[in-house]
């Protein structure tokens, strides 16, 4: 009988025991292709042998040491190389242990800044419905995932949620992508001045929609018109990369596609690959040096911030992704595993849409293509599609509540950047077959 409190109390899973480049091999054996990277996580894989030895490395030297005392090489060096390839004026890297760590702190950050700067009335968040920002009460609320957020609603800061940028959803016909683009992003300022604009502090949004809405991109010019917003009325920009960033899009910052840089910017997922908890915030130089000529003090903290294993193996990841091409390669491999899905997928009369950047890729499920409505939800589809796909031997990420927290289904794919050509078809067909054992 286990002790662990397992995510859901009534599932009988597997015990994985080895990693095999984009497979993981449970105790009977049976080996599964992970076609979402856990989560977009496993970037490199499960057996990379340069971030393995970084990290057996750095254990036999310095396990931990506690950053109200002591800095480390590691930590350091990751800074560096995290900002020399940065979008923007980011210049500082605050190192934490996860997705949900790197947006609170964002949060908190932002808030501080304006109380260093005097203009205490700041204190508004603004950010999108569908989206996802974590699961600590603060990235809860910031988030818009509706069904993660309806049982702690009462425990939640208000913060105002406007729409989304969901093309294949939303745009009606008649309107061009820029102009649905543009419309959307002046419902930030409208929210602002609804808010009032000495009261507002950041925007919040993930370049490349995630879990929630299954790898929705903006269309082009939209995070530009965002961007202008923000530098209007003096209200910051977070770009919350925890899962669609290091190199998942393509780009090893996401933002990147767009040519936007925000003054927050998180990360976490990708940055450790698997390897190790890890999860970071960079913020411009503005930002850091109004704390610095302030109270010289974020009052923020976490134990394992900075952690020299956490931010060896990160490290090694990093210089991983860049000495061996894998961003690039993220972005080709991207477009093949794109080209097989419309090819097997791409007429069949119950997916509505195929989208995403990279090797970050959704696929929509409706019952109807023509006009776009979702299955209901009574059937349970994303959940039965997860389960065969598993028996399939494919790990994949199927949601519903894809279109308003209750309706919709989708599947995310995301797997590691070594996947090869083989490795494609064998994710199609597997998934083919998944689908179509779910379909009502």
């Amino acid at each position: 009988m286990s002790h662990v409190f397992p995510r859901h109390t009534k599932a009988q899973l597997p015990t994985a025991v080895a990693g095999d480049g984009c497979y993981l091999i449970d105790a009977d054996g049976k080996r599964y292709f992970d076609g979402s990277g856990g989560a977009a996580v496993s970037c490199l894989g499960h057996s990379d042998a340069d971030v393995i030895k970084a990290v057996q490395d750095q254990v036999g030297k310095l396990a931990f040491a506690h950053t109200s005392f002591l800095t480390s090489d590691p930590a350091e060096e990751l800074a560096d190389l995290l900002i020399a390839n940065a979008p923007g004026d980011l210049d500082r890297v605050y190192f934490v242990s996860g997705g949900s760590e790197a947006t609170e702190s964002a949060i908190k950050l932002a808030r501080q800044y304006y109380l260093e700067k005097g203009e205490t009335e700041r204190r508004h968040v603004i950010a999108r419905r569908q989206s996802y920002h974590g699961n600590t009460l603060g990235a809860l609320a910031a988030g818009g995932n509706e069904w993660r957020r309806a049982q702690f609603a009462p425990l939640l800061i208000d913060i105002s949620h406007i729409a989304p940028c969901y093309e294949y959803a939303e745009r009606p016909e008649g309107e061009t992508p820029y102009d649905y683009g543009q419309r959307v992003a002046n419902e930030l300022e409208a929210e602002i001045l609804r808010l009032g604009p000495e009261t507002v502090m950041a925007f919040m949004a993930e370049p490349v929609v995630g879990a929630t809405s299954g790898a929705v991109p903006p269309v082009e010019g939209y995070f530009k018109r965002v961007r202008e917003i923000c530098d209007q009325y003096g209200v910051l920009l977070i770009l919350d990369e925890v899962m669609c960033g290091m190199g998942r899009t393509g780009h090893l910052f996401a933002c990147d596609a767009d040519d936007v840089a925000p003054d927050i910017l998180c990360i976490a997922k990708g940055l450790g690959a698997g390897y190790q908890p890890i999860g970071a915030m960079l913020c411009s130089k503005q930002i850091y040096q109004a704390i610095e000529a302030g109270s010289g003090f974020f009052q923020h903290g976490h134990t394992y911030i900075g952690h020299p294993v956490a931010t060896a193996a990160a490290l090694a990841v990093v210089r991983s992704m860049l000495d061996r091409g894998l961003v690039q390669r993220s972005a080709e491999m991207g477009e093949k595993l794109q080209a097989a899905l419309v090819e097997r997928f791409g007429q069949h009369p119950n997916v509505g849409d195929i989208r995403g950047r990279g090797l970050f890729r959704g696929i929509e499920l409706v019952a109807d293509r023509n006009t776009k409505t979702p299955f209901d939800p009574s059937v349970g589809l994303a959940k039965k599609i997860k389960k065969a796909a598993f028996e399939a031997g494919l790990i994949c990420y199927p949601m519903s509540g894809t279109r308003d927290g209750v309706n919709g289904d989708h599947i995310l794919l995301a797997p590691p950047f070594i996947i090869t050509g083989e490795q494609i078809t064998e994710v199609v067909d597997k998934l083919e077959l998944a689908i179509g054992k779910s379909l009502p």
